[in-house]
């Protein structure tokens, strides 16, 4: 006997199809179907697995009487309505724990690309220009850097600084008592007051859209420079284009854009402007397309650790007995 039908929306390592498959799932692949198929198709199965391809809200969940679960690979949980599945007894799984290692080496990466101007370097030798003293860079040791959101991201990014002798400070409001042997837990204002680089790593929830905006970048004390890798929609770009005219932000790392598509697989065409094309064309901003989570190693264990939770929790319900 099997423990019920799972459907594959969305491409994923192929681990979690053989882990499930092994503990008596019968696994189908729909991630080449259209939407209009999935959708009539859906309340036949038991789990979900996806990344961000559909919105499950409430009205597409309430059509799904014999749904148990959601595997969603990766961390946020912005395309599911994980109040409803609460309420209704539906398991919602995702594995920050998967890519957070990738995410923290992007990261860093990209602020020592800006602070040792190895992007406009690189091109300057790459044409034959051999240019030493203009393109010197900054070193990290002794600077203050500033977490906003301390979870498993940030605190992951905070382990890939210590070795650089810094002084790492976080501000979460939804968190107490969270220093550490690494990261010493303050308030906004403190925050504000003394961090030189200010770094992002916020869940998805809808009041922290623009949480950078004009009157933050006002109230942080320094010039500093801003990393942002959780998603898009927290930097309000016109926002952050000033701040970079001006001279208050002396540099931006971003991985993301609130320009994104919702699947976060483009920019949306519509939404080519003055702004976005300030930040391509700037020499004190580092982008990248959505992918500081998403190396070759993260691919395999966002769904291995997703085959890991879901083995768990059939374990703990007990489902195998019923085998």
């Amino acid at each position: 006997m099997n423990l019920g039908k799972v459907i594959f929306i969305d491409s994923v390592h192929e681990i979690l199809w053989k882990r499930l498959t092994n503990y008596n799932w019968i696994c189908e692949d729909h991630t080449k179907s259209n939407s209009e198929t999935i959708l009539k198709n859906l309340k036949n199965y038991n789990g979900i697995v996806i990344r961000s391809r559909f919105n499950l809200n409430n009205d597409i969940l309430a059509t799904l009487p014999n749904l148990q679960f959601i595997a969603r690979a990766g961390s946020g949980l912005e395309n599911i309505d994980v109040e409803y599945c609460k309420q209704n007894k539906i398991q919602v799984f995702n594995s920050p724990e998967g890519n957070r290692d990738a995410l923290a080496e992007h990261t860093l990466g990209m602020l020592l690309m800006l602070q040792n101007n190895l992007k406009h370097a690189d091109a300057e030798v790459r044409k034959g220009i051999w240019k030493r003293t203009q393109n010197r860079g900054y070193e990290l040791k002794g600077k203050t850097i500033g977490l906003i959101g301390y979870g498993i991201m940030g605190k992951a990014f905070a382990q890939r600084l210590k070795g650089f002798d810094v002084n790492i400070i976080a501000y979460d409001k939804y968190k107490k008592k969270y220093s550490d042997n690494l990261t010493k837990a303050v308030s906004k204002k403190t925050l504000l007051k003394e961090s030189d680089i200010i770094s992002v790593h916020t869940n998805y929830l809808p009041q922290n859209k623009y949480l950078i905006n004009d009157l933050f970048i006002k109230n942080v004390e320094k010039p500093f420079i801003l990393i942002n890798t959780a998603r898009g929609f927290n930097v309000n770009t016109s926002d952050l284009v000033r701040g970079l005219k001006t001279n208050k932000i002396l540099g931006a790392c971003l991985d993301v854009l609130e320009y994104e598509s919702t699947s976060f697989e483009s920019i949306s065409q519509s939404e080519t402007c003055e702004d976005l094309e300030y930040l391509k064309n700037s020499p004190n901003v580092i982008l990248s397309p959505h992918i500081a989570g998403w190396s070759h190693e993260s691919y395999f264990k966002l769904s291995n650790v997703l085959a890991e939770k879901i083995e768990e929790w059939v374990n703990f319900e007990g489902l195998r007995n019923e085998i």
